[in-house]
């Protein structure tokens, strides 16, 4: 979900640069760092990003509201959250700008909302299903499905805090945006993180060896 252009009162959009700028700065020195010292990893970089934004084609809202898949369980998966901080502004900017997806001024939000927390979040859960020994697709659906998922619960906080509704306040005005988004996005959740394990199987069969470096799969085999 983007927050539209206008729809944050200029302080709290200011705010949310403030505390977005610092994630996107040390994500952008995350991935010229990764760049230098792996070259061989620019093209997982580049899929991290792409499946950022293809899946907003793939898999659009089915009842019409603005609620999308989100894809930055890939890039958190692979290198991280700090990356993703600065592709999930990359993918924003571009939609702002070319697509009239979310906004300029909303960009702060957004970036917290979708590149910063959601990130942080599926990586907290890939992290969990990992140190507990879940079999590899099971933390990857999980990494997927939470990054999704968080992003729309801040992205609903933010507008509560905007928009307080007049008897019930921030919690009410809450309640009623997640009321709203959780119909599409739950099953939205679902098949992004489906989208990602079967993502993940392709990964195994044309770039092993870089998931290998990365310690998200095993040496093949030695068939004599």
């Amino acid at each position: 979900m983007h927050i539209a252009e206008g729809f944050l009162p200029p302080v709290q959009a200011a705010a949310w640069f403030a505390v977005s700028a610092p994630f996107v700065i040390h994500g952008a020195r995350a991935v010229i760092a990764e760049s230098r010292r792996t070259p061989e990893n620019t093209l997982l970089l580049a899929v991290a990003g792409a499946f950022t934004f293809v899946p907003r084609r793939l898999l659009p809202s089915v009842t019409g509201s603005s609620s999308h898949p989100t894809g930055t369980g890939v890039g958190a998966i692979l290198f991280g959250p700090p990356v993703m901080a600065f592709l999930g502004t990359v993918v924003l900017v571009f939609q702002a700008l070319l697509l009239a997806h979310g906004g300029l001024t909303t960009l702060g939000a957004n970036v917290f909302a979708l590149a910063i927390a959601g990130p942080w979040a599926g990586y907290g859960a890939w992290r969990l299903a990992r140190s507990i020994r879940l079999p590899r697709a099971v933390g990857i659906f999980a990494a997927m499905a939470v990054a999704d998922l968080t992003t729309y619960v801040v992205s609903s906080a933010q507008l509560a805090l905007a928009h307080p509704d007049v008897g019930s306040g921030v919690v009410g005005s809450l309640a009623k945006f997640l009321g709203i988004f959780a119909l599409t996005q739950v099953p939205l959740a679902v098949a992004e993180g489906i989208l990602g394990v079967l993502l993940f199987r392709f990964l195994d069969q044309v770039a092993r060896p870089h998931l290998v470096r990365l310690g998200l799969a095993a040496e093949e085999p030695v068939h004599a």
